[in-house]
């Protein structure tokens, strides 16, 4: 993780590449922005470190981690400390005290400084109204983005926007166009090509170097497209029928590709792996895939056990067809309906799609499963809880947990019975003197066995496949 740099003699932060060069005696690191911030120093206007989404890295204590992805994903935009520690399984008083000494603030002064930073950005970047701002921010009124502006900038709103320099507005031929922050490497032409092949017809389309999905905002349905920006960025463009919430679709969009992460610990650890040590440093900036929706990607597994990738899109496409709500008017960009909600396909008629009855009753039963609660998908669970609780769902085996954990961002998940993975491992190790199994050599990969899959889907010679059983 980046350690930002305060200064006490100005009573200014930077983030880590800052031009700027105080004396060692007077700096005070921070390892995130908002520890900073309560400490009394405020953004500098060289860097701008509120222009910079920071990464999140599995480091410290798992419950810390988890509580901070969740603060990032709006936990506390809408509900409280302790509701959050309820999540967790700790109370909010253990919670605060965790963070305290792990973050360097509480967890809501990590989300008041977040909603700020990211209406810093909208100030900078579009003209959207202040009272559009401070909604889509994640605040609850105009005086609430006030005071945090006050506080953290030392300005209000107004003055902010009359400082922003000609290069930061985006032009955007229809809809709202940001940045989507990325710490480089980022190998942005694999991550396009994995969800090419993935696409789920109707739903999402990849076209002339973009994403593009619909996605529904407060049972109204938008449409999101993302592409490359440059090495440290992407752009998002947002066609959405309103901007309340707009913080919590950007990260969720951030989360498709897993901007949130920082694989420099990933990369650390298996660069020095004799097997994937040279398809590491070949390519360093390899991440995770993500998701926007983890109950997406299970239904999607669960229709593509012992199916081909190919043979899987089909029977997706069928599905969204008939149990997808339509949206009209989105053909010239390759969408046509929305995926079908948990409720929906909790009861659907999934005869005559080309599914197994077994099958479609385990898709019945974990779509009903995310739609009454008993089945979380929100990373605040451990990576061996969150497999336990699919696989307690019949029909849902080890390779469809741990793959659906990989997609949610869990960076040790690792369906080892797939065979595009022992595929891939066995292209590597053919012919050396040990011949070890995939299931022999993996644990070596801990805590990153995520990270490992990636690279090992890549070089099997077919796409990535489903195991015989699950």
């Amino acid at each position: 993780m980046g350690s930002f740099s305060a200064v006490t003699t100005t009573g200014i932060y930077c983030r880590p590449g800052c031009p700027a060069r105080p004396h060692a005696e007077h700096v005070r690191r921070f390892d995130w922005a908002a520890a900073a911030e309560a400490a009394g120093y405020r953004a500098c206007l060289r860097c701008r470190p509120y222009r910079v989404d920071q990464p999140i890295g599995w480091v410290g204590p798992e419950l810390v981690c988890r509580g901070v992805r969740l603060v990032v994903d709006g936990a506390l935009d809408g509900g409280t400390e302790a509701e959050l520690g309820d999540r967790l399984g700790i109370s909010a008083r253990h919670l605060r005290r965790l963070f305290a000494d792990h973050v360097g603030v509480t967890p809501d002064q990590l989300a008041r400084s977040r909603r700020a930073h990211f209406a810093r950005r909208l100030l900078d970047d579009t003209d959207l109204s202040v009272t559009d701002i401070a909604f889509a921010s994640g605040f609850g009124s105009v005086r609430q983005l006030h005071r945090a502006c006050h506080e953290l900038f030392r300005a209000p709103p107004s003055d902010l926007r009359a400082r922003r320099r000609s290069s930061d507005r985006l032009a955007a031929d229809g809809g709202l166009t940001l940045r989507l922050g990325v710490t480089p490497p980022f190998d942005w032409e694999a991550m396009l090509g994995y969800f090419a092949d993935r696409t789920i017809t109707g739903v999402e389309h990849v076209s002339d170097g973009t994403y593009r999905r619909t996605i529904l905002v407060d049972g109204d349905p938008g449409v999101i497209e993302i592409s490359s920006g440059g090495p440290d960025h992407l752009v998002l463009r947002a066609h959405l029928p309103h901007w309340e919430g707009l913080i919590h679709v950007v990260q969720r969009a951030r989360r498709i590709f897993n901007l949130e992460a920082d694989p420099a610990a990933a990369t650390a650890h298996l660069g020095g792996d004799p097997v994937l040590g040279p398809l590491v440093r070949a390519r360093p900036g390899l991440r995770m895939p993500g998701s926007w929706d983890a109950y997406e990607v299970g239904v999607r597994a669960v229709i593509g056990q012992q199916v081909s990738v190919a043979g899987a899109r089909t029977i997706t496409a069928r599905l969204v067809e008939r149990h997808g709500p339509p949206v009209p008017g989105l053909g010239p960009l390759g969408l046509t309906h929305l995926f079908p909600p948990p409720g929906a396909l909790a009861a659907a008629d999934l005869s005559g799609l080309g599914l197994p009855t077994a099958r479609a009753a385990a898709i019945g039963r974990f779509a009903g499963a995310i739609a009454d609660g008993t089945l979380r998908l929100d990373r605040s669970q451990s990576l061996d809880d969150l497999v336990a609780s699919i696989v307690a769902i019949p029909g849902l085996g080890p390779w469809t947990a741990h793959y659906i954990a990989l997609r949610l961002g869990e960076p040790d998940a690792f369906p080892v019975t797939d065979l595009g993975l022992r595929r891939g491992f066995d292209g590597l190790v053919a012919g050396g003197p040990e011949h070890p199994t995939l299931a022999e050599w993996s644990p070596r990969w801990r805590p990153w066995r995520a990270h490992a899959a990636v690279r090992l889907w890549l070089t099997s010679r077919r796409p990535p496949s489903l195991p015989a059983t699950d």
